[in-house]
């Protein structure tokens, strides 16, 4: 289980980071590395990626929760919540270059699974 929450944690960082990436063609290094006063224009993918970061935002801390509480709860299925962690790091590192690459079905498949693997940690709990 506690590598499949540092690897979400790992993954989860690695999307935080990703959309200001994507802002270096368009505004230089000098702009990348300057103190950007003001929003840069955004391009469709550097919008995908802020998209697919705030959305990972919203299901990290329950992931997080989860996994924690995995640990804390006497009668939980750690096998069980091992699972459903691993399936919703697995779903979101297939998301996101989905996302990014603007698959409208695919990605919101991906997104299902990685919060079927949510539930069946929250299952593992009772």
């Amino acid at each position: 289980m506690l590598t499949w929450l540092l690897l979400g944690t790992v993954l989860y960082l690695l999307t935080a980071y990703l959309p200001s990436l994507f802002l270096i063609s368009g505004i230089g290094i000098g702009g990348y590395l300057g103190t950007r006063d003001e929003d840069p224009e955004v391009n469709a993918l550097h919008g995908r990626a802020n998209r697919a970061s705030r959305n990972f935002e919203e299901n990290y801390a329950p992931f997080m929760a989860l996994g924690i509480l995995a640990f804390v709860v006497p009668s939980a299925d750690m096998a069980l919540a091992t699972m459903g962690a691993m399936i919703f790091v697995l779903a979101r590192l297939f998301y996101l270059p989905l996302y990014l690459r603007g698959v409208f079905f695919w990605r919101s498949a991906m997104f299902t699974v990685g919060w079927v693997g949510m539930l069946i940690m929250g299952v593992a709990l009772i």
